[in-house]
């Protein structure tokens, strides 16, 4: 039975959010709740998820990316708010041939956006984390596939093997690989079969500007 207020759609709609973060620790995607609902429509499920919002049992964030966060009126959420971490997503990673940055002057974009991820995901220190969006293809074999989201950390120092944010000074270039030191070089590896290593001769011209720490599978439909 519906709650009052809400039609059947919609409370099968919140029931389903409610089950999807609860399994994911992460708000689900328009388009993953209209298929979980037999919507076809994203202006429909926009519709009713506006309605969730005027009823109080969701906030919404237009300019995050997932931007849904239950509210205290949903008392069978076991989660605690509090208990959600907001990561700015910051721009694109290519996980290709390294592949300049539009319009920047900047390793990175302005973080403009973020995702929210329940804090048990994520390691226990928080600090320093951000996320990007991938593109391409280059590290499909390390379950890394075209338009998931990595959440990195800040660092500078790496291990071999490491999977990296590596910006290149001198080409203006960024690039998603694991990292090899082979003696005075620098071994930029793909994941992928097809693809070929990237030497780097001069290690002053990389800098490393995150390390993964977990990805963020996209399972939208096309």
């Amino acid at each position: 039975m519906a709650r009052s207020g809400l039609s059947n759609r919609q409370q099968r709609m919140l029931d389903y959010i409610i089950r999807f973060m609860e399994e994911t620790g992460r708000p689900p995607s328009i388009r993953e709740i209209g298929k979980a609902i037999n919507i076809s429509s994203t202006s429909v499920v926009n519709y009713n998820l506006n309605r969730l919002v005027e009823e109080g049992y969701l906030e919404r964030d237009q300019n995050v990316s997932r931007g849904l966060r239950l509210t205290d009126k949903n008392p069978q959420y076991s989660r605690s708010l509090a208990d959600v971490i907001r990561i700015p997503l910051v721009g694109r990673i290519f996980a290709s041939e390294p592949v300049p940055l539009p319009g920047t002057d900047s390793p990175m974009f302005d973080a403009d956006e973020a995702i929210e991820l329940t804090r048990e995901l994520l390691p226990a220190n928080h600090e320093g984390l951000f996320a990007l969006q991938v593109r391409g293809d280059s590290m499909i074999d390390a379950m890394v596939n075209d338009g998931d989201i990595v959440v990195m950390r800040q660092v500078k120092e790496w291990s071999n093997g490491d999977m990296v944010a590596v910006w290149l000074r001198d080409k203006e270039e960024t690039t998603l690989k694991h990292i090899f030191r082979e003696g005075p070089k620098v071994r930029l590896q793909p994941a992928n079969p097809t693809m070929g290593p990237i030497m780097i001769h001069d290690p002053s011209t990389l800098e490393v500007q995150g390390k993964v720490v977990m990805v963020v599978r996209q399972m939208e439909a096309a």
